[in-house]
């Protein structure tokens, strides 16, 4: 399938015009919906313990009680490749806009839901058979949010701007990391844990339901990608199932993400998402340090994200990579084999990685260059989400046997990704993208 467009990396039909105000407000309100979405999606974790304590019997097990609970976790994972595929796969057919607007509300009314969710005590086996329900929705809204984002927000921006935007919007997308850390220490803070399991724990669902649903209304003020409107125009939408397309033309592309997800998933699980644990387990670092030090890294995380958008547009992709990704590699051995180290060094070491794992923002801004606009969407979604689904699954029980004869299996994993995201720098089409056929 070959699609015209008016330019083949980034289809804005004038490069050298600025950011107008139009453009602001749509990438202003698609990095809060991807904030307060990714919120969602991952506030559960904070609240895993009491998950599983109020949901499963009382008298299991605690190992299968935890067991349990990370199931429904991971449930929300194995979810993300086909809400991924299907919401895509009308993003190519029907809009970016409908679906856009969507997946947010696929996120909104589960986690509303759990946060008003009767517990094992009132209706038995049917409450986390419920939670799991929901776990499930959850993970098929953000396997369409992602990727829809990125594509929404690529397709509207000047192309002198894309990385800028593209980077941004995913420094809101971690966001929701930040948020969700900063109101589990809120809510730590001020309830005691009795007061926790009796009832507060459903704040951060509720409130995360309720602007949920907010962002929905507020996303009904966007507009249609330009990029789509003018494939409706030329009658060039996809006719047949955008993922035979994809499956069929794009292989290359399909590698190229896919390689990226495992740099990007293995970064956000092991760095942000594994560590803290690893840090007071390992090193007996105090809960409370090491929570202070992983919040300034998911700060530096979100910051980054939006410094190497811009850096892309102002230096270039491949130099940005090359830098980014070598950047992570040395940064990474810095900090752990610099653990434990003292508690200001600790936290600015934690805050460096963390501003090089920001370097994950690549993956967009490169992947949605790979497709042509018919099967964008679909493209950048399949290859997104089959590969975190594998990839950010294996991960964490990957480095939890490896770390049994090696103490610093996780500084040699993700340095051993972040070569393999140098290496694809040095990789022509990771820079230059799908380009037309003449």
């Amino acid at each position: 399938m070959t699609t015209a467009v008016s330019a083949p990396s980034q289809p804005d039909a004038a490069p050298r015009r600025p950011l107008t105000r139009r453009d602001l407000r749509t990438l202003g309100l698609s990095a809060l919906g991807g904030t307060l979405e990714f919120y969602d999606f991952v506030v559960f974790v904070f609240f895993a313990n009491v998950l599983g304590a109020l949901f499963f019997p009382a008298d299991m097990p605690d190992w299968m009680r935890q067991l349990q609970t990370l199931g429904i976790f991971a449930a929300g994972y194995l979810a993300r490749p086909l809400g991924g595929i299907v919401i895509a796969h009308f993003g190519d057919i029907l809009g970016r806009k409908r679906m856009f607007t969507l997946s947010i509300f696929l996120m909104s009314v589960p986690t509303l839901v759990i946060g008003l969710l009767p517990t094992y005590a009132s209706i038995g086996i049917a409450a986390p058979l419920l939670l799991l329900a929901m776990r499930i929705l959850q993970g098929a809204a953000i396997g369409g949010e992602m990727p829809g984002a990125w594509v929404f927000v690529a397709e509207h921006v000047p192309k002198r701007h894309y990385g800028l935007a593209v980077g941004t919007l995913t420094a809101g997308i971690t966001g929701g990391i930040l948020l969700g850390s900063l109101v589990a220490v809120a809510l730590n803070t001020h309830y005691t844990p009795v007061e926790i399991h009796d009832g507060a724990w459903r704040i951060p669902f509720i409130l995360g339901g309720v602007f949920g649903l907010v962002s929905v209304y507020l996303r009904r003020f966007l507009e249609e990608t330009p990029v789509f409107q003018e494939l409706a125009e030329r009658k060039k939408v996809a006719r047949e199932l955008p993922v035979k397309t994809v499956l069929r033309e794009h292989r290359a592309a399909i590698v190229l993400v896919a390689l990226m997800t495992w740099v990007l998933s293995t970064a956000i699980v092991v760095v942000i998402l594994f560590t803290p644990a690893y840090l007071q387990k390992v090193f007996e670092i105090p809960a409370k340090l090491s929570l202070q030090a992983n919040l300034a890294a998911t700060f530096t995380l979100t910051l980054g994200c939006a410094v190497v958008g811009w850096a892309s547009d102002r230096f270039g992709t491949r130099a940005v990579m090359l830098v980014g990704w070598g950047g992570l590699f040395a940064t990474t051995y810095l900090f752990y084999l610099g653990l434990p180290g003292t508690p200001e060094s600790l936290v600015w070491s934690y805050a460096l990685v963390g501003f090089f794992v920001g370097s994950i923002a690549l993956l967009p801004i490169v992947g949605v260059r790979a497709f042509p606009p018919a099967v964008r969407f679909s493209g950048l979604s399949f290859a997104y989400n089959m590969a975190y689904a594998v990839f950010g699954g294996l991960t964490p029980v990957l480095i939890s046997v490896w770390q049994k004869v090696d103490v610093m299996a996780p500084a040699h994993y993700v340095a051993g990704v972040a070569v393999l995201g140098f290496l694809i720098g040095l990789w022509p089409f990771a820079s230059r993208g799908w380009q037309p056929r003449a």
